[in-house]
């Protein structure tokens, strides 16, 4: 199949350069949709492509990446996965547009031709102004390879919200391997923050608090985009709670103060029918031999017996050492159903995936996570120099076998009210 479809670039670069497109006409559009969410001023891409000097600039650049099918950093296959929102990867009619231009010398074509320019804020929040706005104090990490850091934020609500979204900004991205927000309605983070005599408390492993079902409220890693839960879905935030906001500092050199915020908007009451659940799926008990370089490992998980509902969304999740992850279903009669398929790992590029239509969950359905790993020389990111066994752990340098599902379920009413701690 790839060999085909190189033959076919190569056949149409070949056959037809006098159809070269234009910038204006053609390439102008495809940047626009697949490509400016990144490549904007100080956003996650190194550089902007917001006009055609940019993107003529970067030219040979953008043959190079698309050739290779690095770029846009679109992780799902298309194999194996269920169709999400937000997808913005190339298709091959798009991915040969692009190297055609390329090839024809990145004409520009008329002015007139251009699209509206999509709308750029430089607001660092990616939804626009966030409803509520909670600030951890500026905080110095150690200068060790991995600190865990959890920083107690009171919400001042005094009321029950619904969150159709949440983004972590990091203070500092040299710093922060990632971040996981949680909600606290017991009150017990209070009691543990500062008792060191620095902002929050150390929490490698977890929050260390006794943690509700929809305890977690979402994250941040390298890679992850914001986006609004479906319509009619929102997660609860009850009044006089507070969110527990658990930090991973990876530093890469001399640490420096960080400042994480936290931007929450809100789904009014009356447009909630439904809240979502983060359930994890997770494997903790494996061990990856050092020199192998295929290693299975799987998780499952009820999601409740007899109890329906949909996934909403997804996010797998593994460290350096992870070469491809697959959540699916099986239901009760033996049918298995695609969520996700990732077939080339990067952890520079994950996040939270929103079905375009909710995967059905019949009760006593399980699903099944699948992760692969490379613990060999030949695995570029191995980060072990000698190879030595690798097991789950926060750190960087061990690994994880892990998935959030968010799941609405068809009859809140039977949910437990306590689903245990999550890590």
């Amino acid at each position: 199949m790839k060999a085909f479809r190189l033959l076919s670039a190569l056949l149409f670069l070949a056959l037809y350069p006098a159809l070269a497109q234009t910038y204006t006409k053609e390439v102008s559009r495809i940047i626009q949709a697949k490509c400016q969410q990144c490549h904007r001023p100080n956003d996650i891409a190194p550089f902007a492509l917001m006009n055609f000097d940019d993107a003529s600039s970067y030219a040979a650049d953008i043959k190079r990446v698309v050739s290779e099918r690095k770029m846009p950093p679109w992780k799902p296959a298309v194999e194996g996965s269920a169709p999400f929102r937000d997808d913005f990867s190339l298709n091959e009619e798009d991915r040969l547009t692009l190297l055609s231009w390329v090839e024809a010398g990145a004409p520009k074509g008329d002015d007139a031709d251009l699209p509206e320019p999509a709308p750029v804020s430089e607001s660092p929040w990616e939804l626009g102004e966030p409803d509520l706005i909670l600030s951890m104090p500026e905080y110095t990490p150690p200068r060790v390879a991995d600190t865990y850091r959890c920083f107690v934020l009171p919400t001042g609500l005094d009321e029950t919200r619904f969150i159709s979204a949440a983004q972590a900004l990091p203070g500092d991205k040299r710093q922060v391997h990632h971040v996981l927000i949680y909600i606290d309605q017991t009150g017990e983070s209070a009691k543990l923050d500062g008792v060191d005599g620095q902002p929050g408390y150390t929490c490698f492993g977890g929050p260390l608090i006794e943690l509700t079902i929809g305890g977690l409220l979402g994250g941040w890693a390298p890679g992850a985009r914001t986006r609004h839960l479906p319509e009619g879905i929102g997660q609860v935030l009850p009044g006089k709670s507070r969110i527990v906001m658990q930090v991973h500092y990876h530093p890469g050199g001399r640490t420096a103060p960080d400042q994480t915020r936290i931007g929450l908007w809100y789904r009014a009451a009356d447009k909630v029918e439904k809240r979502l659940v983060n359930i994890p799926l997770i494997n903790e008990r494996f061990v990856l031999p050092p020199g192998e370089s295929n290693i299975e490992v799987k998780a499952s998980q009820f999601i409740f017996p007899f109890v329906s509902g949909k996934a909403i969304q997804v996010a797998p999740h593994m460290h350096l050492l992870g070469r491809k992850i697959r959540v699916e279903v099986r239901d009760a009669d033996g049918t298995v159903r695609p969520m996700i398929n990732i077939e080339d790992w990067d952890f520079n590029w994950q996040g939270f995936y929103t079905f375009t239509e909710p995967v059905k969950l019949p009760a006593n359905s399980t699903v099944w996570l699948t992760s692969y790993y490379d613990n060999s020389a030949n695995n570029p990111r191995n980060p072990n120099n000698p190879l030595k066994a690798v097991r789950w752990g926060e750190g960087t340098e061990d690994e994880m076998c892990l998935a959030f599902v968010g799941v609405v379920f068809d009859n809140e009413s039977l949910l437990p009210f306590r689903s245990g701690s999550t890590r």
